[in-house]
């Protein structure tokens, strides 16, 4: 990415549907979810995986099998899509990407969406999903939610409420250029902006809109969990662009789970687009970040032995 215009495919992406976006104020939300499923455009399909449509825990998904991966471990992978956009095609291919980098199975939730469902109905499916995995014999530290964006917020939520509940937990989570405050206020959104070629506050304030539609709080700690107390959270990993409008939320997490005694590991990268990871493949940072991601997952599958 340069100062004048992206360089990189995602960064043409997001820059061709803002055009879209400001040419069409009223543009309808179905029209909207069509444009996101371009997402999978950005990624290259991976070698030696298979994908499976099923479910989950009653929850619809695609079952990411790569060859010779371990069927006992299973990424949860929770799209983002401002909880109202993105599916699990739109992200499968990237979920094969870092399962085959991990060396294990992943299944990609297609949770219910915004306004549709309106909070917690996506927070409720992915903890279905994770007891849909329990009870097919999968231990909890062989879980690990995986979630881009908004999928941070619920990959993170989901950890949050079991814990409260006293319910298994999984063993770790990963999350990429997380999106998790609903009052919308981080203070990127406005340094960034030039460089971030996707978000903006107008849009942002449109998902929360739809996401907080049932009534909840927006400072609610499962809705928001810059609001959470996360003390006992499980080993968790944050990766974020210092270019993006939401790389604040991704500082104040780690500030936040570093305070509570959470073990985290954050690796910020510079330059890079939104969920730059959906790039893998086809964009060298994005296949770097995969492989960072994968080598942490693996570190800490090997000292849970």
């Amino acid at each position: 990415m340069t100062g004048t215009g992206p360089t990189d495919l995602l960064g043409r992406m997001y820059a061709e549907w803002t055009e879209e976006f400001v040419a069409a104020p009223q543009m309808s939300l179905p029209v909207m979810r069509w444009v996101f499923e371009d997402w999978q455009r950005a990624t290259a399909e991976p070698e030696d995986v298979t994908y499976q449509s099923c479910s989950v825990g009653g929850v619809p998904g695609i079952m990411v099998t790569p060859l010779d991966a371990d069927p006992s471990q299973v990424l949860v992978v929770l799209h983002g899509g401002g909880f109202a956009l993105g599916s699990a095609a739109s992200h499968r291919k990237l979920a094969g990407h870092l399962a085959r980098r991990c060396g294990v199975h992943a299944f990609v939730a297609d949770f219910r969406r915004a306004p549709e469902h309106p909070f917690p109905a996506q927070i409720d499916d992915a903890d279905a999903v994770m007891d849909g995995l329990l009870d097919r014999g999968i231990a909890p530290q062989d879980i690990t939610p995986v979630g881009d964006s908004a999928g941070a917020s619920i990959s993170i939520a989901t950890t949050l409420r079991r814990g409260a509940q006293g319910k298994a937990l999984p063993g770790q989570v990963m999350v990429v250029s997380p999106w998790l405050d609903m009052q919308n206020s981080g203070s990127t959104i406005e340094t960034n902006d030039a460089t971030d070629f996707l978000i903006a506050r107008e849009g942002l304030q449109g998902n929360i809109d739809r996401y907080l539609s049932g009534g909840a709080s927006p400072t609610d700690p499962l809705a928001n969990p810059l609001f959470a107390d996360f003390t006992g959270f499980p080993r968790l990993y944050v990766t974020a662009s210092s270019a993006e409008s939401l790389y604040a939320d991704a500082t104040r997490l780690v500030d936040l789970a570093r305070k509570a005694g959470v073990d985290v590991t954050f690796e910020p990268v510079d330059g890079e687009q939104h969920v730059w990871t959906l790039q893998a493949g086809q964009h060298a940072p994005a296949d770097a970040s995969i492989e960072q991601m994968a080598a942490w997952y693996r570190r800490g599958r090997t000292a849970g032995r």
